[in-house]
């Protein structure tokens, strides 16, 4: 499983991706101005409601970032963590973890987002939504993001099983952390060159024919919450 779009005939799937980019951008809002454990409550129970309504379940959602977690657990160990007395600060440990918690949040419409939506509509949208030169270049790298990462995680994913076959999974973490991360951006780049030669081949162009978009009375509610998201993170 990666991140990218699957088709499916979940609620999520026939919602129009710019109702669907609202709800994203009203939620980040909403979870970054609320951090208070009744906030990020009321959050997680709309989280669950998005996963149910877009068919993917938190288990597999959670895989998806399990390379996040540990920099958002270390977050909450640093600042808790002192060089004098008292030795840990528990209130700046509290306050940490429910950083990093909204930040799990997010990530997880995030993927019920990639999850249901094509990249072709999510440039779309974003063309539609920003005119003119900007817009072509956000939907342009949005999609080439879009695109690249799924290949970049299997590269990852291959190189780590690759280092474990020789027995690299016996060296120390820093070790491993190394041959990974090198041999990942050394992918990365070869695969970067690939990809510019493909597009000079096939004469990319900054202004394909999109396919189109249109709105149903399915979209209506989201909008609505959208909006109620976007009023509470102002209140």
């Amino acid at each position: 499983m990666t991140l990218s779009y699957r088709p499916g005939d979940s609620l999520a799937h026939r919602l129009d991706p710019r109702s669907k980019l609202a709800f994203q951008v009203a939620f980040a809002l909403a979870a970054f101005a609320h951090t208070t454990p009744r906030g990020l409550l009321a959050l997680t129970a709309l989280v669950l409601a998005v996963l149910v309504g877009s068919g993917l379940s938190v288990r597999r959602a959670l895989a998806e970032y399990r390379f996040v977690f540990p920099f958002l657990l270390a977050g909450p160990l640093f600042s808790a963590a002192t060089l004098g007395p008292p030795w840990v600060r528990w209130q700046a440990a509290l306050d940490t973890a429910l950083a990093s918690y909204r930040v799990v949040l997010v990530l997880l419409v995030s993927a019920a987002y990639l999850r249901t939506t094509p990249v072709r509509d999510s440039r779309a949208a974003i063309q539609r939504l920003v005119p003119g030169k900007t817009g072509r270049l956000l939907g342009t790298g949005v999609g080439f993001v879009f695109r690249f990462l799924p290949v970049l995680q299997a590269d990852l994913r291959r190189i780590r099983d690759a280092s474990a076959a020789r027995l690299g999974d016996q060296q120390s973490l820093v070790a491993r952390m190394r041959r990974v991360g090198i041999s990942g951006l050394a992918r990365a780049l070869s695969r970067a060159d690939r990809f510019a030669l493909a597009l000079r081949a096939r004469c990319f162009a900054w202004n394909p024919t999109l396919p189109p978009l249109t709105l149903s009375r399915a979209d209506v509610p989201v909008f609505a919450a959208s909006l109620a998201l976007l009023a509470w993170a102002v209140v």
